[in-house]
């Protein structure tokens, strides 16, 4: 039988999550000290852990079937690579920051100066995109220093939460790309490994609808129903069940994060109560 081969990162901000999804989707992972690979007990996957930059190259040759990486890394070095699916985890960006003392209005002002990155043919393109010709610097370690040692005049790098231009006597000029974590796939997927990949997919679509939606139950007024109804269209349809008390039903639904709140005022706002909410395991639709 096939095994598909699924790369992570050996170390890093996507390690811990990318495990964690596989774990949720009920794949279970025995992990040793130190292994470079290790099978799933219970689904046809080998993980392999490797470092992040070589990800794309395994990918095209067939060493790796999938990899779970950040989509900023794909439009570095793999913008041939497929994208199956979008994680939804490890957000953030590639900016292009410059110290906070300066007073550069537009990219076009950044035309023959040095720019440091981590990421050059990512700054490469936005550069020909804005028709800027600058000077790229490569740094592989902490790109955020060059300008305050007069390597750089600015730099292009990954922006989580911002903390670390703050630090570094930074700021934002422009978001040059927005990134989350990304299954990505290999080009050579037999017919076989693609049916394997087909019910990784359906897992982790379970497990991140669920991620997304809470389970609610609440007590309503007969009278009311209809209203509430209207406000719950749940996954098909609200489910309604008689309370003891005469006049009172419960009612059961799904409501999607995005729009809870405003779900829940309303609710309120025409009689609903004794509102209970609870996390969802699992969705399978």
């Amino acid at each position: 039988m096939e095994t598909l081969k699924i790369a992570i990162q050996k170390s890093g901000r996507l390690h811990d999550e990318s495990l964690k999804i596989l774990r949720d989707c009920g794949i279970s992972i025995n992990n040793g000290r130190d292994q470079l690979k290790v099978e799933a007990a219970n689904f046809p996957l080998e993980i392999f852990y490797l470092r992040n930059g070589d990800i794309p190259q395994y990918l095209r040759d067939g060493v790796a079937d999938l990899a779970i990486v950040g989509e900023n890394l794909l439009y570095e070095k793999g913008e041939d690579l497929q994208i199956q699916k979008r994680l939804g985890f490890s957000k953030c960006k590639v900016s292009l920051a410059i110290p906070k003392q300066c007073d550069f209005k537009s990219v076009a002002e950044l035309s023959g100066k040095q720019i440091a990155t981590s990421y050059p043919n990512t700054l490469q393109k936005y550069l020909d995109q804005n028709n800027v010709s600058a000077e790229i610097h490569l740094i592989t370690g902490s790109v955020e220093i060059a300008p305050n040692i007069g390597l750089a005049d600015a730099i292009c790098d990954i922006v989580s939460s911002g903390s670390t231009l703050f630090k570094n006597n930074l700021k934002e000029m422009d978001v040059i790309l927005k990134s989350e974590a990304v299954l990505a796939s290999s080009p050579n997927l037999n017919t076989e490994k693609k049916q394997i990949l087909d019910k990784l997919l359906f897992r982790i679509d379970s497990v991140l609808r669920a991620e997304n939606a809470k389970y609610v139950l609440l007590n309503a007024p007969n009278e009311k129903l209809n209203e509430i109804i209207k406000i719950l269209p749940g996954m098909k349809s609200p489910t309604v069940m008689p309370l003891a008390e005469s006049g009172w039903s419960s009612v059961h639904t799904v409501i999607y994060q995005e729009k809870f709140w405003e779900i829940i005022d309303e609710l309120k706002s025409v009689g609903a109560e004794s509102i209970l909410v609870s996390p969802i395991e699992k969705m399978i639709l």
